[in-house]
């Protein structure tokens, strides 16, 4: 990739993947690492961008799987992960203004099933549209905003009951 076009990659989605990372792994510091390490090897990678899909998600895929190993290597090395991951908005969104309801929905998000914790964290804390949820799982937006619903609808009534 030659340095205009990963001059433009950068500047154009650095926040957005720094947003999608920071709802994976909770940490400020871990995030920018991350973030960091996907567009240097989006950059440096020996296979390019194919263009099969939107620049975004194949930036998120990237920093999904180095989220992943780095979650594999700290846990094979002892040390802790951390339990919960990022969460903020309203409805249960709003509700995180009060510290003591935000760890509430914390600890309801970190016992949620995939796909709708990520997907409510995507929402939420990395402020993606349903579109951009969607291309990440490879389903539709459609998909993204059902299941965004869907998990509104667990945290409030695990809060509620």
């Amino acid at each position: 990739m030659d340095n205009a076009t990963a001059q433009k990659l950068y500047e154009a989605f650095y926040m957005k993947v720094f947003s999608y990372v920071i709802t994976l792994c909770a940490d400020h510091d871990d995030a920018m690492e991350i973030t960091q390490e996907t567009f240097f090897r989006a950059i440096t990678t020996k296979h390019e961008f194919r263009g099969e899909s939107e620049s975004f998600t194949w930036l998120c895929v990237i920093a999904k799987n180095i989220f992943i190993d780095e979650k594999r290597r700290t846990s094979k090395m002892g040390e802790a992960v951390p339990e919960d991951q990022p969460d903020m908005k309203k409805g249960p969104e709003k509700m995180l203004v009060d510290s003591d309801t935000s760890i509430r929905i914390h600890r309801i998000l970190h016992e949620m099933d995939e796909p709708y914790k990520e997907v409510f964290q995507l929402r939420v804390f990395g402020e993606l549209s349903f579109k951009e949820i969607g291309s990440i799982f490879g389903k539709t937006e459609t998909w993204a905003r059902v299941t965004y619903h869907r998990a509104r609808i667990m945290i409030k009534e695990r809060m509620d009951g």
